[in-house]
């Protein structure tokens, strides 16, 4: 059985909702949330950025014999003498895919090519532009030229026959669908996908194809979730707009449940905004309302409806932003069984001056670049209010400034989260 927030709670020291660090955030999601169990068996052309479910252990070895890593001549190495040249006979050519099975003696060499299996007592392989033909047909190898064994591949050095080519956890990236198939392998089992769902509250929220009226905003925070989900790969359930009416609320957070592993809000979060959303997290399971010693994106509420996780955001556009990146995104990869799910940071020199008190966390929007002396460099993208999505849209990454910084000064070196791959 789950634990529970306040058991959750208990587990961690100097736990206060009322002002929680980002690390204390991470703490508690990694105790709240756990894969899903279910896994399902697809061919790898549908297996992109799909969770590995079992190790795959390789049932062949890559390559399955030595061979040669150059176009040139295979010889055996032990002929190499310090300080001489070397002149040997071509006895024969080997190519790629298929033995060659002649016999090689004293003096004698095979001319290879790239991939070929090394025939039988020969170890080393000379490119083929490193040597001069005599009017014999001989080869010379100039002297210092080569090592034993060099520009030879070893049978199984990429993979042995028998050992796991992926780990439970690995996600599927490009390379590692290109694996799979190297091994002959046409389908993998994965965890199955998470469904997410998620919707929008409050009623100065328009939907798309509503005129305009006084007073309210077209919901970006939907399609903002709905593109963040789809980059994971989430199986997206949008429930739309909803709004600050309890029925309607208590129909939407009990249909979520009912069909997602997890649930995403925006809006309704906030101390001062209308109580329903939040009474109606409440009432409907068991929840926890941060303020988290962050900007943007200070007010939170996480916990369970049902068997789904809760995560309810801010509803300022760049704050959903920033708190499904710095907090949900990492959730969910654990949630969808990844063994890799933090977040990783890139070092980059401040290109400005940063006002910054300690005892929060800092986000800001910043774009990160390679200057003159080709060292990485950043800075913010002008207005860095909540609300202001087209920064957001201009960055490449965020400068995360940690509960303890200070002040930065220009050419201090910083910490971005690269974007990337992420949104």
């Amino acid at each position: 059985m789950s634990a529970s927030i306040a058991e959750i709670a208990a587990q961690l020291q100097g736990y206060d909702p009322q002002a929680l660090s980002a690390e204390g955030v991470g703490e508690f999601l990694a105790r709240l949330v756990s894969p899903v169990t279910e896994t399902e068996t697809i061919g790898i052309l549908s297996a992109l950025d799909r969770i590995v479910a079992a190790d795959l252990v390789s049932p062949l070895s890559v390559p399955p014999h030595d061979n040669s890593a150059m176009d040139g001549y295979a010889f055996d190495g032990a002929q190499l003498a310090a300080g001489a040249p070397l002149q040997l006979e071509v006895a024969g050519t080997a190519l790629a895919g298929k033995a060659w099975h002649g016999a090689v003696g004293p003096g004698q060499c095979v001319k290879i090519m790239t991939g070929a299996i090394m025939p039988a007592g020969l170890d080393t392989v000379v490119p083929q532009e490193f040597t001069k033909t005599g009017a014999d047909g001989r080869i010379e190898i100039p002297a210092g030229m080569l090592q034993p064994g060099d520009n030879r591949r070893h049978k199984g050095e990429d993979l042995m026959q028998g050992q796991p080519a992926l780990r439970a956890g690995d996600r599927l990236g490009p390379a590692a669908l290109g694996l799979v198939a190297s091994l002959g392998i046409a389908e993998v089992t994965v965890r199955r996908r998470l469904r997410v769902a998620c919707f929008s509250t409050g009623d100065e929220i328009l939907s798309l194809g509503e005129p305009p009226r006084e007073g309210a905003v077209y919901d970006s925070n939907r399609y903002t979730v709905h593109g963040l989900l789809q980059r994971l790969g989430c199986e997206v359930i949008d429930l739309g707009v909803v709004r600050d009416q309890p029925a309607l609320l208590e129909a939407a957070f009990t249909a979520a449940a009912a069909q997602a592993d997890a649930i995403i809000t925006s809006g309704g979060v906030s101390v001062g905004e209308a109580d329903f959303t939040k009474a109606m997290m409440k009432k409907l399971g068991d929840v926890a309302f941060w303020k988290i010693a962050m900007r943007p994106g200070r007010p939170m509420a996480v916990g369970r409806i049902g068997e789904s996780v809760l995560f309810g955001l801010p509803g300022n556009p760049v704050a959903v932003m920033v708190t499904y990146l710095a907090f949900v995104r990492p959730a969910l990869l654990r949630m969808m069984g990844a063994r890799s799910t933090g977040t990783v940071l890139l070092k980059a020199h401040s290109a400005e001056a940063l006002r910054k008190k300690p005892g929060r966390t800092e986000y800001q929007r910043g774009t990160v670049s390679r200057g003159a002396d080709g060292v990485l460099q950043v800075r913010i993208t002008g207005n860095q209010g909540s609300g202001v999505l087209s920064s957001m849209v201009q960055a490449n990454g965020l400068i995360v400034l940690h509960h303890g910084q200070g002040n930065v000064a220009a050419g201090d070196e910083v910490d971005v989260m690269m974007f990337d791959g992420a949104i």
